[in-house]
C-alpha cells in the first residue's frame, strides 16, 4: 500500500516500473523464441 502511494507522488517512478515490467516480458518472450529455435535446429541435424 505504501508503494502505491509513493508511485502516485512520483509519476516517473511509476513509468520506470511499467517500462521495467514491459522489458522483462519482452526478454522472456525472446528467450522462449530463441530456445525453440535452438531446439528445432538441433532436432533437424
Amino acid at each position: 500500500m505504501a508503494m502505491l502511494l509513493f508511485s502516485r507522488r512520483n509519476p516517473k517512478l511509476g513509468k520506470w516500473r511499467q517500462w521495467s515490467k514491459y522489458t522483462q516480458q519482452q526478454r522472456a518472450r525472446l528467450y522462449i523464441i530463441w530456445r525453440c529455435t535452438v531446439i528445432l535446429v538441433c532436432w533437424q541435424e
